[in-house]
């Protein structure tokens, strides 16, 4: 065994995670407030990165100026989506809501190539492509700043989760009707909510563009995403940090180690398998709350 490689691997496996965790991210934040499951993450991932380009390159504005507009924008789409798709869905079966998130999900993923072309779009935030030597471990330097920023934005949204908003937020999760009771605007905590898991998806999706190009394959950062929030506990945010350390690992570990045995496609396996045992073994994750109802 080289442990030197298995260092490399394990160390740049952490901060892939803690990116995949930041997608992750909006997932719970959504679960947390409104009860639903969002499919729709990868794709606002996705939309998000092509918005920063749209704003940075076609209309030549800077990127520091760029991906705060983005962040605007696609907090206020998130919200408005809420608004005019999800909310007509009060009443319904939970199944039905989670249908158009998946709906939402393949309409964005093919809408936007069709408008801004299949190709891939290059987006410079700035990050050095030189990779960084720490002794003699070879990290890869994108995936270091990109890891370290995503770690950051989800100790923020757990300070948000501790503030007066995420206390009504929280109040939502946990009973709408008695939510409603005590004055609190129940739809304006979702429809910030689905804002906030946009705005997170952009930043998530701005880093990945960076990293890899814009196209619609960001949109795939949905699976890795599932994996880390269902692994982690769907209502948990400290469960996406450790969640997605432990996905970004394994599938480091696993394209390193058992792609040269196997002859490659291990990295796309990783995650559907975490999903599957999770599912089978610990239903609600790491750290997701059992919700018990007596019949």
């Amino acid at each position: 065994m080289d442990w030197l490689l298995l260092a490399e691997l394990g160390i740049n496996g952490i901060f892939v995670g803690l990116m995949y965790g930041l997608v992750a991210l909006g997932i719970v934040l959504i679960y947390k407030t409104s009860g639903l499951a969002n499919l729709a993450q990868g794709a606002l991932a996705m939309t998000g990165a092509y918005a920063a380009w749209a704003i940075s390159v076609p209309l030549g504005l800077p990127i520091w100026l760029a991906i705060p507009l983005a962040l605007v924008a696609m907090f206020c789409f998130g919200a408005i989506t809420e608004r005019l798709a999800l909310r007509r869905m009060i009443g319904q079966p939970v199944i039905m809501a989670i249908m158009l998130t998946l709906g939402i999900e393949i309409m964005l993923r093919g809408l936007l190539p069709g408008f801004a072309g299949a190709a891939v779009k290059r987006l410079d935030i700035g990050i050095p492509v030189t990779p960084l030597f720490v002794g003699d471990l070879l990290l890869n330097r994108a995936t270091l700043i990109g890891g370290t920023v995503s770690f950051a934005m989800i100790l923020l949204s757990l300070l948000l989760f501790n503030s007066r908003l995420g206390v009504v937020m929280r109040a939502v999760s946990d009973d709408q009707t008695a939510s409603w009771a005590v004055g609190i605007r129940v739809e304006r905590a979702i429809a910030i909510s689905w804002g906030l898991a946009a705005a997170s998806a952009t930043v998530a999706g701005v880093i990945w563009g960076a990293t890899q190009g814009v196209d619609w394959s960001l949109s795939l950062l949905l699976i890795k995403a599932l994996a880390i929030a269902i692994l982690g506990g769907l209502d948990s945010i400290p469960g996406v940090l450790i969640a997605g350390v432990i996905v970004g690992v394994a599938e480091s570990v696993a394209t390193g180690i058992l792609d040269p045995l196997v002859g490659g496609g291990t990295r796309d396996i990783v995650a559907s398998v975490i999903i599957l045992l999770t599912l089978l073994l610990k239903p609600h994750g790491l750290f997701g709350r059992e919700h018990i109802e007596r019949i």
